[in-house]
This record gives structure tokens, sequence and C-alpha cells, in this order.
């Protein structure tokens, strides 16, 4: 079966088409459009590039927030296509993107099945005790204030890898996942479920991330506003672009350039990547007394997976959990949607 993932960023499209029929499944395309300003000539242009490679039998689409709504995958209706609209205030700067993509490749592909695969769906089986905020109970039942979670398709795709790896059964194992790339989180696993992530009702609490700042005293925003008049606008911008590893550093968001300048002798650099690891680390310790334990801890995005000092940073200190299992291991989110997308066509093809 062959299957289109598209992936629907602020200014990109990314896509895969992934023959799931195949065994393993085949990749036999992928790219993406860049500065895109009409979505449909964007999707337009993504079917030309692999019209030679026949028909798509179905299109799975990338969907960041599907609130409380959504606890997995879904074929998309109008129904559904209302539903990720009503979560659009929840995700500014993602759902709208996700919904536009959404209806161009509908337009264009009206006949094909199309699926939403949610950022948030794997963070469903959170307790109440890690979901819930310290602010007014009114707030979560009448506007659905709560952690929701977000790169839910990579850490499941990674701990379902890693129990393969140590030959463990899912419902037995405990996992401490870290996908760490441009946007960073950490997700405490048992028993194959996630019972606590580092990412909030938006992707811009826990970890220091690329221009994310991470955990703040709330205080400070009022404080900014006070003394600065820093409006509502000019702080989300600040707090979503212009912090984390870039605000600090002061020069780039990117780990192989700061582990560079860090190590030719720039100061604001080095300090830096040890925030971004110090972050990372206490999160570690924090997820590891929640689970009581962990049989492994897990590394995956493109800092997890591929800087290694990084890493080793990381881990240095936490000698005290014991002997526990490392592991590296490549996130693949794109098959992961295609996979859901073939299995709930195929469920509604019997």
């Amino acid at each position: 079966m062959h299957i289109l993932v598209l992936n629907a960023g602020s200014s990109s499209l990314k896509y895969q088409l992934i023959d799931t029929g195949a065994h393993p499944e085949a990749l036999l395309a992928k790219g993406g459009v860049e500065r895109i300003s009409d979505p449909a000539e964007a999707v337009a242009e993504v079917l030309q590039s692999i019209a030679s490679l026949g028909p798509i039998q179905g299109v799975g689409h990338r969907v960041v927030h599907g609130g409380e709504g959504f606890r997995e995958s879904v074929r998309i209706d109008a129904g559904v296509e209302a539903a990720i609209e009503a979560c659009c205030a929840l995700a500014p700067l993602h759902n709208p993107h996700n919904l536009s993509c959404y209806r161009a490749a509908h337009r264009l592909l009206p006949a094909v099945p199309h699926v939403a695969v949610f950022d948030t769906a794997f963070f469903h089986t959170l307790p109440p005790r890690a979901y819930l905020y310290g602010l007014p109970y009114e707030l979560y039942e009448q506007h659905h204030i709560r952690r929701y979670g977000f790169h839910g398709t990579s850490h499941r795709y990674v701990s379902a890898k890693a129990c393969e790896a140590l030959r463990m059964d899912p419902a037995e194992a405990r996992l401490i996942t870290c996908h760490l790339g441009n946007g960073c989180s950490v997700a405490a696993i048992a028993g194959g479920q996630a019972i606590d992530i580092s990412l909030g009702l938006t992707p811009l609490e826990g970890l220091l991330m690329g221009t994310r700042s991470g955990d703040v005293d709330p205080g400070v925003l009022f404080h900014l506003g006070r003394t600065l008049g820093m409006t509502l606008t000019e702080l989300e911008e600040m707090l979503n672009r212009k912090s984390g590893l870039l605000g600090l550093s002061g020069r780039s968001n990117d780990m192989r350039d700061l582990c560079e300048a860090a190590a030719g002798g720039d100061a604001r650099a080095g300090l830096a990547v040890e925030v971004f690891c110090y972050r990372v680390r206490k999160y570690i310790g924090a997820y590891w007394a929640a689970l009581g334990g962990a049989d492994a801890i897990v590394f995956t995005g493109g800092i997890g997976e591929n800087r290694a000092e990084v890493r080793a940073r990381i881990m240095d200190g936490l000698e005290c959990l014991g002997g526990v299992e490392t592991l590296v291991i490549p996130t693949n989110e794109e098959l992961l949607i295609a996979r859901d997308t073939a299995r709930l066509i195929g469920r509604a093809g019997r």
C-alpha cells in the first residue's frame, strides 16, 4: 500500500512516500517544499514529484494537537476536521498549518482516505497527578488547561524499538525516552504507556530547546510586562523564537555550531550547552523517581542521535542510578504515521 506522509510546518512541507506492503516497508521517495505561501501549490508540487511512482492509496497527516478528544490516530472526516480546528487555539503555531495542508491534500485527492496522527495521542494515558497544573480546577474543567505532551509519535516509535533491542515485553519495561532536536522532550514510559512528559499545554514547557525557553518562572513574564512594557505577543515571540540555545548563546540554535564554538573558547556557547545538558539530566532523574527505576534511557532526535559528547555530558553524574542501559535509536515518525494510516485504511476495508 502506497502511503503518502505529510508533515506541514509554518513555511515548509516535508513528505515521504512509503510502501507499507513491502517487507520491510520501503521508502519510495522523500523530500520537501520550502518557503511555501500556498499549501495547495505545495501539495501539488509534491504530488507531481511522485506521480511516476504509482497511485497513492492513503495519506497520513501529522497533526500536533488533538486535545483530549483524540486518543489514537483516526480517519479524517468533517467532524474530525472541525475538532482539529478547535484545537488551533491550543497550538496556534502548528495546528493551522497541519489543517491547511490536509484541506489542500483532500481537495487534490478527494477519493483517497486521509488519516490524522496526533503528537498528543500517546500521552492520553497520563494520570491526573501528571497532567494537572496547580491552577483553579475550573480552568481544566471549562477550558481544558492541562499538560498534553508532544513528540508522541517519536516516543512511541523509539520505546517500541527499545523493547525489541532489550528483548523485553513492553508490558514489563520502564523506559526514559529523550527526544532531543530543535524541539526537545523527555517521557517516562511504563508498561508501554506514557506516565509523564516534559512538554505541557504547548510545546514550550520543559527542556531548554533550540529557540524555546522551556521551564521558566511565570513571574518573569509579569516582571517583563511591568518593567519593559512587553506585550503578550512580544513575550510569546521571545519565549518561542528568541530563547533557548539561541537566546543563551547569542549566536545559534544549532548544537553543532555551539559545541564547535564552545571548544574554541566561546563562553556563552559553552554555557548554553551546559544548561541544556543539566536540564535533560534533571528530568531524567525526576522520571527515574517517577518510574521507580528504569531499564533503559533512550536518546533520539538530531542531537540525541548525533552528538555523542552531549549524551556523555547528560549522563555524567547519573552513575548513582546504577548500570542502566543507554540506547541511541534513530526515530522514524513518518514510518509510524504510514503504519497507522495503512492499518486504519485496512480496518475500514474489512
